[in-house]
């Protein structure tokens, strides 16, 4: 990491600084994974709710809904006032395209509020079904910056979700920036955090076939793993849980996120139960509602907290809200659910255990013994007794704990061991009160107004301030009144008996001229007909514009690209690695990613040096950081200053950055289909772009059919970057520094992997603006592939190297080169690398069988 200068979303904010103003009250966005998740939400307080369909969304293991489901449930939302949207976040492959027009079509259709998208491609077929539907870019966009939120306006979004990743100052410098045309801007207020940049996450894609841009993720960053420095384990004590951060809660931090702006605050969590989406939206929605009220509510920041804590926790914490605090964010312990700390085990009986109680507990509550070892398997049960101990000594009191007979092996539990309460029945039979049966127990505000005189009807008008307006009159006109006139008082009380449906009175004007009357009977008839009719006009559905196109089988016109020479990308990450190619005589082009982009000068001009007695058409490009944040454009620069032939594209602020440069795009722009590349190919003039590491041989068959073949890079030996984070590892575990400022900079000092549970060591890196990359060490090839990509026209191959030596090197590209001329075949090659490389290759994603998900019945 090479220092930056000081930038202003780095300097402290005053103390003394003035609040500003509440900007407007922002939506609360709960999820829910099947029906009584709904029910859960809209009873306790949420303005919207988000939820996938059988096939197309980012969390495949959830419930989810059918196309079927969706009329009755947006009129369900709608009724409530509730607004419904579908998440589309996964990358869609080439043959899916047509699949994908279809649900889209039933999605907009049913007036579903908006799409939740991930994929470029889904977002421009939207907008050719639809020129109104609203699209929400999606967290999996990565979007960190200014850069990126502007590239999900061109593409028609109407809010982007940013990275979790952001910091409430970022997310200030980011409003900033678009102060003179805002687009709205989500953030995840609550829940679990991924370590990984969302849809940068490779790692389930490269261990087992599962794509977390496929809505299948398999959680690896919750395993155990060991720390390997220079070769040898670090000693972490209890400490294994490396890749698990704390999940977050945005608590303590809601104003702030309040104050800079930001329109929804959503809550993670499609997996959970209906419990966990009644307790962290009615917890949120009562903090909001304290910021925004300036009488007392029920709001309780102590009960709220141990609420959070028993609906699941692995530790709360404001994630980067505040800053990176690389200390605090993983403490390493556990990666499983724990809730609130009890204390610590003071003696161990044949029956009982003893405990210095810090939080109540009562016979009922659930409860497990925390040994540092979660791997092992743990104790624990619910508590049968409860016995405080009188004091002794001076000394704490203790309390003892008695279990059911044979619940718990009291030989595995040891004084000092930590006590968690996980479970609380009391708490879990109050929630589901909030929610369970038909009553209605969350209602929206309307504004009434009444106008009328002697003589004529009386005139009621409802409006529930989402642009449905009921006017009714009564059929019995009104009379002079006598002794009972309808004042504000009595109209208040006859019009807000609102029970049994989802309204409640906000605000009464009354017009009535002079003092008048009307039959009580009446009165509420007009009440209960104007209700009615009001509720029939907000479960109608959203009419939004349905256009007549078709996607075709190859959405994008064929076109003749004159035959050229294939040639080997040749891809290093040292300049040890750079002299190795250099010396093979092999090259045509090199792309470079440094862990410091400082070193990219020196690169460059070791290429130029060769250059100068090499044959024309060679070229030297180099990769800035995967990851943009406001304030770093200082490593852009100094990547701008190494003069390279072209530059790789990895983020939209790259897109802006270096516009007028030549550019290549990475991986990581997760081109899956042929609508995406030809967005970036013709929108932002790149020369080609290296297709996403989620396609197999058969997606990668289809994209090259789809499109022209020459727009790609295809990488065919590698190995996989998995984890992409900014979460150091160096930093958290070998050092006591928060951040770059402290941490003694051990990335630039030690060789460093993780060692997972069957051993295999895995690389770790860390690039210019402190973020971590964890690698696979088996390197993977598609070698037995290349003919069959050849044949379909991919003339640029990418050979990867993470650690190799240099004669590993030398030797692979030469076995490469020897692949692309036809003197050996890709069985051939893959048997030898099989055999020279120490630790094996793996054909990776390239032989994973396509991941087919069909339709609910």
């Amino acid at each position: 990491m090479v220092s930056p200068p000081m930038s202003a979303t780095s300097q402290a904010v005053s103390a003394s600084s003035p609040p500003r103003p509440l900007p407007a009250r922002p939506e609360l966005l709960a999820p829910a994974g099947d029906w009584e998740c709904v029910h859960a939400a809209v009873e306790n307080g949420a303005d919207a709710v988000y939820f996938g369909l059988e096939r197309f969304n980012a969390r495949m293991r959830a419930k989810n809904f059918t196309l079927a489901d969706l009329p009755a449930l947006m009129e369900f939302l709608h009724r409530r006032g509730v607004r419904g949207y579908v998440t589309f976040n996964i990358l869609v492959f080439t043959p899916e395209l047509p699949d994908a027009e279809t649900f889209l079509r039933a999605i907009i259709a049913a007036g579903v509020d908006a799409a939740i998208v991930q994929d470029i491609g889904v977002c421009r077929l939207i907008r050719r079904l639809s020129p109104d539907f609203p699209i929400h870019g999606s967290t999996q966009m990565s979007v960190t910056n200014a850069a990126g939120v502007a590239f999900a306006r061109e593409l028609g979004a109407e809010l982007v979700v940013l990275a979790r990743e952001n910091s409430i100052k970022e997310i200030e410098a980011i409003q900033e920036s678009q102060k003179a045309d805002p687009l709205p801007l989500e953030v995840f207020v609550h829940g679990a955090l991924c370590v990984a940049y969302s849809g940068q996450c490779l790692t389930s894609e490269s261990l087992g076939g599962r794509s977390a841009n496929r809505g299948e993720c398999a959680q690896a960053c919750r395993l155990p793993y060991e720390l390997v420095s220079d070769g040898a384990k670090v000693d972490l004590g209890d400490r294994s849980y490396l890749l698990s951060p704390q999940d977050l809660a945005g608590l303590d931090v809601l104003p702030e996120l309040v104050r800079s702006g930001v329109a929804s605050l959503k809550i993670e969590g499609r997996l959970k139960s209906p419990a966990h989406v009644a307790s962290i939206t009615r917890v949120y929605r009562q903090a909001l509602d304290k910021i925004f009220t300036a009488t007392d509510t029920a709001f309780d920041p102590a009960r709220a907290r141990y609420e959070l804590a028993m609906t699941f926790s692995r530790g709360l914490y404001t994630g980067w809200f505040r800053g990176i605090q690389n200390q605090e964010l993983a403490h390493g312990r556990f990666g499983t659910k724990r809730g609130v700390l009890l204390g610590k085990i003071t003696r161990v009986g044949d029956d009982h255990v003893a405990v210095h109680l810090e939080s109540a507990l009562k016979p009922g509550d659930g409860v497990v013994f925390d040994a540092g070892n979660h791997a092992a398997g743990e104790e624990g049960g619910r508590v049968y007794q409860v016995e405080p101990q009188p004091t002794r000594d001076g000394r704490p009191a203790e309390t003892v704990l008695r279990f059911g007979q044979g619940d718990i092996n009291f030989r595995r539990i040891r004084p000092g061991n930590l006590l968690w309460k996980n479970n609380d029945p009391a708490l879990d039979r109050e929630l589901r009160a909030t929610f369970e049966g038909e009553k209605i127990r969350f209602t929206r505000p309307i504004a009434v107004e009444v106008h009328g005189r002697a003589g004529t009807p009386l005139t009621l008008i409802l409006d529930d301030g989402e642009g449905h307006v009921v006017r009714m009159d009564s059929q019995i006109p009104l009379a002079a009144a006598q002794n009972q006139p309808l004042t504000p008082e009595r109209l208040r009380e006859q019009l807000g008996r609102l029970g049994g449906t989802p309204f409640r009175l906000d605000t009464l004007a009354s017009h009535l001229e002079g003092a008048a009357m009307l039959p009580m009977s009446e009165l509420n008839r007009l009440r209960r007909d104007a209700a009615a009719e009001l509720d029939r006009l907000r479960m109608q559905p959203k009419r939004w514009t349905l256009t007549d196109y078709r996607i075709a089988e190859n959405p994008l016109p064929k076109t003749t690209v004159p035959p050229t020479e294939p040639e080997l990308v040749l891809v290093v990450r040292s300049l040890e690695q750079l002299d190795a190619v250099l010396g093979t005589n092999a090259v045509r082009t090199v792309y470079c990613e440094f862990e410091n982009p400082k070193h990219y000068r020196d690169a460059v001009e070791r290429f130029r040096v060769w250059q100068a007695g090499a044959a024309a058409g060679t070229s030297i490009w180099v990769a800035p950081p995967r990851i943009f944040k406001p304030g770093e454009e200082w490593i852009l620069k100094q990547v701008r200053s190494s003069e390279a032939d072209g530059y790789l594209v990895r983020n939209h602020e790259h897109l802006r950055f270096f516009k007028d440069d030549r550019k290549r795009g990475d991986f990581s722009l997760n081109v899956a289909n042929p609508l995406t590349a030809e967005y970036f190919i013709e929108h932002y003039n790149l020369e080609r772009i290296t297709a996403s590491y989620d396609l197999n041989v058969v997606q990668l068959e289809a994209l090259l059919q789809g499109a022209p073949a020459a727009w790609f890079d295809l990488t065919i030996h590698q190995h996989m970057p998995m984890f992409h984070m900014e979460h150091c590892v160096f930093c958290a575990f070998l050092s006591s520094g928060k951040d770059y400022h402290d941490c003694g900079r051990p990335c630039e000092k030690h060789r460093v992997a993780l060692r997972d549970r069957v051993g295999a060591e895995l690389p770790l890196k860390a690039d210019a603006g402190c973020r971590n990359t964890v690698y696979n060490n088996r390197a993977q090839t598609g070698a037995e592939y290349l003919q069959r990509f050849l044949a379909l026209g991919a003339r640029s191959f990418r050979v990867e190297f993470v650690n190799e030596s240099a004669d590993e090197v030398v030797r692979t590209v030469a076995r490469y080169r020897q692949l692309l001329s036809g003197e050996i075949s890709g069985a051939d090659l893959w048997r030898e690398l099989k055999l020279i490389n120490q630790l094996g290759v793996t054909r990776g994603q390239m032989e994973t069988a396509p991941q087919a998900i069909t339709r609910k019945r």
